[in-house]
């Protein structure tokens, strides 16, 4: 090919001024280095007339065109440029295995999924399959675009006919070499002095549409002064508005008139030069603003990182032109606990070294490594910059709100469906309310900006795990890895989850599976300085996301068809005896009393039942002959601990422990009822009330006709209810003695506190001050 002496020309004195940073020529910013990656380049020149094509196409920019045109049809605009990323435009990872099967069928160009996912700009899956195609060896391909001028990157290798080994080896060093010239980026960041060690009261926010983002948005205005500018990616603020406040609310987040009132909507785009918004904007940011914050990331694990490092990157840098620009003001960049994402790494500490980079898989988390090391140069420019680094964001603690596509959510989705797990070290999730008020403590506290967080809560151990999901009820076997991946892929597959399809496309990628190998063997993250900052904010510490804190997430996991609950048709969990002995009298007094009995059995469908209910089931016979001479049969009955909480009824002396209510059939099909409430009194004889049982009985839909007195006797209490606890005969020997130690515990918990609240309410009224005044003082 000739070369063109101008357009030499024209690079060389480029080159000359960034050697210079400046001097006559002046120097170029971020932002002027992002503007060249959209410049067109030149024609390239065409590939020989006798070279093989596949279905007439001439060469890489005929076929690029061609995937472009099909690409366009599955994306909202609907057209792509041939350098344009598919999944930037608008793409899902549905279209983008639709967009791979019209190749194939229409073009003949057999591409991999994560071929697609790795570069999606259809110049790119051109030359990914022209490579490997054995008909195209004499192609002449054009060297592939250069995505920055400045940045000197090695000479682009000839094209050759590769195999499959030789070529992803080859996209690989494609991928390390454009990392290396994005780190080159940050060293055109200018010099910046450090700013005030103040509050912050005008703050940007990227990502507040997001889950963790959107959090954080709210957190920042219930813990500070601040006004909140919200870099909404839209066409217009109208649009960008409804977008946060739909945002919002899906992630049961208020979007009220006040929330309105202190926050700014801008539309723009993160992966835009001077983030998609006016000179005159952005030059106003640059002076107003006194706080950067970017949340904003494309998160996937399945693309490549050509196809992230606009989102993760790119924008991250843009950020921190921005906030060098102007006023001194400091960034606050959401990284991940993915930037250690290297099988084999031995620690996870907030300070210790990332990973190598060329030892990490997944695109996203070669895109988080490359925004925290660009960003760790630029500190050396004077910017303060603080790396926040979560690991997997569970759910919201007390409402249940959870990221649908987040692969935690995923994971532990699948381990309730399947009840299965594979074996893991430890999983660094926290909810994301923890999250959120952690990331915003380091925000609004001067004192900790510019240092590394490790915001990942407490570890979880497989034990950990297996433990809390037995005591949801959802007892789970443990697999390797490879077996429950086999497994879950062949679940998925006979009983399809659309909910769940992202994780069939991760576990089917071989790329994504290392990032998972990765997680599933490291060490457990450590978050020293973290749990330093809370305790000297005197916020919450971090506590496990145990079975508890999940409790809301698995209910709303399951309201959305990703996990499923346990039920009491399931076979029971727990289950003993109870008898009872005793009488009823007419309640019209019209004649004397006559026995009553019961032969019941109390049972849970799991600890989740407890948890969220408080209740048991029951099973069982009535032996009433005062209202029928044969037993009455329990259709359905329930028995709640301490229904009320331990809120005093009559008086505030009499307090309920249990309350019985079932449902009754008599031989004839008659139905009856019967209400029954164990009360704890400021008496002596607390042995007897944890046993006595008040009842009413009566017919359906009447009022009752009977009540009296039933009692556990003494000798069968501790035999039936104690020694006489049954469990689920698929449970190991120590998950029974934990289920039955985990059961007799919380009873006995709950049975302490309604005997005492009584004595408690008493003394409290013995040692009221209070008087009534009496007459003759009121005289007086």
């Amino acid at each position: 090919m000739n070369e063109d002496p101008t357009a030499n020309a024209g690079q060389r004195a480029v080159a000359e001024s960034i050697e210079r940073g400046g001097g006559d020529a002046g120097g170029l910013t971020v932002t002027d280095l992002l503007a060249m990656v959209t410049r067109k380049e030149p024609e390239p020149e065409a590939a020989p007339a006798d070279a093989p094509v596949p279905h007439g196409v001439p060469d890489a920019e005929g076929l690029a065109a061609a995937i472009a045109e099909a690409a366009g049809r599955y994306l909202p605009e609907g057209r792509l440029a041939p350098d344009a990323d598919f999944f930037d435009a608008g793409g899902s990872s549905v279209h983008a295995v639709e967009l791979a099967a019209e190749l194939e069928r229409d073009l003949g160009v057999e591409l991999d999924l994560d071929d697609v996912f790795a570069d999606a700009r259809p110049i790119g899956l051109a030359r990914r399959w022209l490579e490997t195609a054995g008909d195209a060896a004499n192609l002449a391909l054009p060297a592939p675009a250069p995505v920055s001028v400045p940045v000197a990157v090695p000479a682009p290798r000839p094209a050759v006919v590769a195999s499959p080994s030789t070529t992803a080896a080859s996209a690989r060093q494609d991928d390390l070499d454009q990392i290396l010239a994005d780190l080159a980026l940050a060293d055109r960041l200018p010099f910046v002095r450090r700013p005030e060690p103040v509050a912050p009261r005008r703050i940007l926010l990227t990502g507040a549409t997001g889950f963790l983002g959107g959090h954080m948005l709210l957190d920042l205005l219930r813990h500070s002064d601040a006004h909140v500018y919200c870099l909404v990616r839209a066409a217009d603020l109208a649009a960008a508005t409804a977008r946060l406040g739909e945002s919002l609310r899906r992630h049961l987040l208020p979007w009220n008139v006040e929330i309105r009132r202190r926050v700014t909507v801008l539309p723009g785009d993160i992966r835009s030069p001077r983030l998609g918004l006016s000179d005159e904007l952005w030059h106003t940011l640059t002076e107003e603003l006194d706080s950067v914050v970017g949340v904003a990331a494309a998160v996937d694990f399945l693309r490549g990182y050509r196809s992230l490092r606009g989102s993760n990157v790119i924008g991250a840098l843009t950020l921190a032109e921005l906030a060098a620009t102007g006023r001194p003001k400091p960034l606050h960049h959401i990284s991940s606990i993915a930037v250690f994402n290297e099988v084999g790494i031995t620690s996870l500490g907030e300070d210790d070294p990332l990973a190598h980079v060329d030892r990490l898989v997944a695109g996203y988390d070669q895109s988080k490594w490359a925004a925290e090391v660009a960003l760790r140069r630029a500190r050396d420019h004077g910017l303060v910059v603080s790396a926040l680094r979560p690991g997997g964001i569970g759910g919201h603690s007390r409402t249940g709100a959870h990221n649908p596509q987040d692969l935690s959510s995923g994971l532990i989705a699948a381990f309730g469906r399947f009840r299965t797990v594979p074996a893991f070290r430890h999983l660094n999730v926290a909810p994301v309310d923890w999250v959120s008020r952690a990331a915003v403590a380091v925000v609004c506290e001067p004192d900790a900006w510019g240092f590394d967080y490790n915001l990942t809560g407490v570890p979880q151990t497989l034990d950990d795990v297996v433990r809390d999901m037995a005591f949801g009820g959802m007892h789970v076997r443990v697999q390797d890895w490879e077996e429950w991946r086999t497994d879950t892929l062949a679940r998925l597959e006979a009983e399809p989850v659309p909910e769940l399809t992202f994780l069939t496309r991760v576990l089917n990628s071989p790329t994504a599976l290392k990032l998972c190998e990765a997680t599933l063997t490291g060490p457990a993250a450590e978050g020293t300085r973290t749990a330093a900052l809370v305790e000297a904010l005197g916020l919450p510490p971090a506590a496990r996301y145990d079975a508890r804190a999940q409790l809301k997430t698995f209910e709303q996991l399951a309201g959305d068809g990703l996990a499923r609950l346990p039920h009491k048709d399931d076979q029971p969990y727990l289950w003993f005896s109870e008898t009872t002995e005793g009488g009823v009298r007419p309640v019209d007094g019209s004649t004397g009393g006559t026995p009553c009995s019961m032969a019941l059995t109390l049972s849970l469908a799991s600890m989740y039942q407890l948890v969220r209910e408080r209740r048991l089931d029951v099973t069982g016979t009535v032996d009433c002959p005062a209202a029928h001479p044969e037993p009455l049969t329990v259709v359905r009955g329930d028995v709640w601990v301490r229904p009320e909480e331990g809120i005093p009824q009559s008086h505030g002396l009499k307090h309920q422990l249990l309350r019985y209510r079932l449902q009754l059939r008599d031989v004839e099909g008659e139905l009856w009822w019967l209400e029954g409430h164990k009360y704890a009194r400021a008496r002596r004889d607390l042995w007897r009330q944890t046993r006595a049982l008040t009842v009413e009985l009566g017919r359906e839909g009447e009022p009752a006709a009977f009540t009296g007195e039933v009692v556990v006797p003494a000798d069968s209490y501790v035999r039936d209810q104690v020694d006489g606890i049954r469990v689920a005969p698929h449970l190991t020997a120590q998950e029974k003695r934990a289920a039955k130690l985990t059961w007799l515990a919380w009873f006995g918990v709950e049975m302490g506190r309604g005997l005492l609240g009584p004595f408690a309410r008493a003394g409290a009224d013995l040692l009221d001050l209070r008087r009534t005044t009496n007459p003759t003082e009121h005289r007086r």
